[in-house]
């Protein structure tokens, strides 16, 4: 029924270009905490957002800019279409398998009344968990098509809101760095935010923006300018004016604000995916999440005893028979020697005029390596530069498909301009297709499509302990962020599973067997705290085999059916409860102050449960690799109490009985 009534709007059979115009629309959401208005004032479109009646965002003005005129003023609001809805489906990959959310909806025309006389559909949909908006453009009887140079969309907070954020240069970026704390009235002007960010008003309400459904439109970030948090898009490559070029009917993604005085909320919350569109995908029975190796990042280590490591059949053996004993789903081929196991002539691993991706290096049979990894029960995988397999896609995923390859980590992505989503959206798209999975690196946020394309098994888009192996090492500082910012779009990509933590004044940057920083605990917990659909298992099979710890690595689950927060405090600690099936995983992790969190266990099931319990030991500031295990009986309704390290964690296996 609601696209019926879109067609009837946007044809002018229910609203003609005489009808009655409204001063202000409010939506409200099913349970009544946030309210949405919208209003014209001095003939622009402002919206203002409220929850529990404080105040969270006021009269923020509303602004398109096209190729042919300006959308911003001589704005008139016609007879909006109200309804409510609801999402119900199902993510193959997720933090939560079964999704069932009300919602109530508004699609509002906004006549302009002056040349080019545009009308365009103005699309609010609010949840219990938050609220988004949207533009829609219907076809025009004159033109067909339009030139997008500005989404100038305002978000103004009080000037005393806290952000936490990751600032850019510019829009070309691998989207990794340090984030940052600071109130608005503090904050630089002129300075790109990635998304999503976090702000935190001064009546401690915590609001997520960011953005969901990203297909064929440039992607957002937020600026502070004149005082004003604003959009701002990604420009086409090559020029800085034109953000968007597309055929009509058409409409940008969900501009999305997260909201709730309980900060976990965010982090539980499936407001992202409920705006993606439904899977695309006919047959999803062969995507099979999980975890995987990435040697490079350990320096390919194998032992002494393997005749001629290299890329070839005995080191990728190694690390496939590695997998095959401890349940890892996935063994990734990337290179040896500082070279891509596919041919290429260009300079470091950047493509070169003859790079070929359908061409593995001498000595390297992919066949023979796919054909022994499907034998253990292990799939391989890829590394790929981007540029090198897009200039031969469908010969790759030909090539990829008889192979019998798994997947791929596509890389160097770095941008998240109109051509560059629709690139990404036509390799998943074409992957899918060949059976393909993708992890993205170097690239922009999530926006929910995980659900249109399940074989979207995660992204990047943020420093992580990769950078361990050349500069400074990532503190747990830099880690506590992650779920407060990175990870309210989605599923956020590490190189997990150092396992060789060392004191801060001993800590220095090695490109082989790289160093960790924090506790061993923090790096288990950190596969429960981060959402992410294909956790690495970075280091060298002897790193793990026999370490106290790595059995909790071979049990963990990388897709969930119900996620819950019980206990977090922003930049300080957080302490995240998922479930599989009739068992929980609890994972905590800490910034560099040591304290003691209770945990709520209300998230269980009636009946008995096991708990098997990994904490920091009591010597961890001398050797942070020590942990303690113990194992005990709870119920629902029982509070565990457990002592976080400074840059520490804690892991818990809830087993019921």
């Amino acid at each position: 029924m609601r696209y019926i009534l879109k067609l009837l709007i946007a044809i002018g059979i229910i609203i003609p270009a005489c009808g009655i115009a409204q001063k202000s629309v409010d939506l409200r959401s099913p349970n009544g905490d946030i309210l949405f208005s919208l209003k014209i004032i001095n003939q622009s479109a402002f919206y203002s957002v409220s929850y529990k009646g404080k105040t969270v965002i006021q009269n923020s003005q509303l602004s398109l800019k096209f190729s042919d005129g300006d959308f911003s003023n001589n704005l008139h609001i016609m007879k909006p279409v109200v309804d409510e809805g609801q999402e119900t489906y199902e993510l193959t990959v997720g933090k939560a398998r079964k999704i069932d959310e009300h919602y109530q909806e508004a699609l509002i025309p906004l006549q302009q009344t002056s040349m080019p006389n545009r009308k365009i559909l103005f699309a609010v949909r609010i949840f219990n968990d938050g609220v988004a908006f949207r533009y829609e453009f219907p076809d025009d009887q004159n033109k067909h098509s339009f030139v997008l140079t500005d989404e100038n969309d305002a978000f103004n907070f009080a000037p005393q809101t806290i952000a936490r954020a990751l600032f850019l240069p510019n829009y070309t970026s691998s989207h990794e760095g340090p984030y940052t704390t600071v109130s608005l009235a503090q904050m630089k002007e002129d300075t790109l935010m990635d998304m999503p960010v976090l702000f935190e008003t001064p009546e401690h309400i915590f609001v997520g923006v960011s953005e969901a459904n990203l297909l064929d439109y440039a992607g957002m970030y937020l600026i502070k300018e004149k005082g004003t948090i604003r959009s701002k898009l990604s420009p086409l490559p090559g020029q800085t004016e034109i953000k968007v070029k597309a055929s009509l009917p058409h409409h940008s993604p969900w501009r999305v604000m997260l909201i709730s005085d309980r900060v976990g909320a965010l982090i539980e919350s499936n407001v992202i995916t409920n705006l993606a569109e439904p899977c695309k995908l006919k047959d999803i029975s062969w995507i099979r999440p999980g975890k995987t190796t990435f040697p490079w990042w350990n320096g390919n280590v194998v032992p002494d005893t393997i005749n001629a490591p290299g890329n070839n059949f005995v080191t990728n053996k190694y690390y496939i028979d590695f997998c095959a004993r401890n349940k890892i789903e996935y063994h990734s081929v990337v290179e040896y020697g500082l070279h891509e196991w596919y041919t290429n002539d260009g300079a470091g691993f950047y493509p070169g005029p003859n790079a070929d991706v359908t061409k593995p290096v001498p000595g390297l049979n992919m066949k023979e390596i796919c054909d022994y990894a499907k034998s253990q029960g292990v799939g391989i995988r890829v590394w790929v530069y981007w540029t090198a397999l897009y200039k031969k896609l469908d010969a790759a995923f030909d090539q990829f498909e008889k192979w019998g390859i798994s997947g791929m980590m596509v890389d160097f992505l770095d941008r998240d301009d109109q051509e560059m989503v629709n690139i990404q959206t036509e390799i998943l798209e074409k992957a899918a297709a060949h059976h393909l999975h993708i992890q993205f690196h170097g690239a922009y946020k999530p926006t929910g499509l995980n659900r249109t394309y399940p074989n979207e098994y995660t992204r990047e888009g943020t420093r992580n302990y990769e950078v361990n192996k050349w500069g400074e090492g990532l503190t747990p500082d830099h880690d506590i962020y992650m779920p407060f910012t990175r990870m309210l779009g989605g599923s956020t990509d590490y190189h997990l599973g150092g396992f060789r933590a060392v004191p801060d004044s001993a800590y220095i940057a090695q490109y082989t067997r790289p160093l960790m920083l924090g506790t061993r605990c923090h790096m288990l917990a950190m596969y429960v705290v981060l959402e992410n659909y294909l956790a690495m298992v970075c280091d060298y099979p002897a790193a793990y085999e026999g370490q106290p710890g790595f059995e909790f690595i071979k049990e963990v689950p990388t897709v969930w059916d119900e996620t819950k927060v019980p206990d977090a405090k922003v930049q300080q600690y957080v302490a995240i409860a998922r479930r599989k099936g009739n068992d929980w995983y609890v994972g905590a992790i800490n910034n560099h102050e040591a304290r003691t969190i209770n945990i709520p266990l209300n998230f269980l099931d009636d009946g008995d449960y096991t708990a098997e319990i990994y904490t920091d030991a009591s010597d961890v500031n001398i050797h942070p690799n020590n942990l303690v295990k113990q194992t005990k009986e709870v119920r629902k309704g029982e509070n565990l109490v457990v002592s976080l390290a400074s840059g520490g964690g804690a892991v818990v296996r809830l087993i019921k009985q």
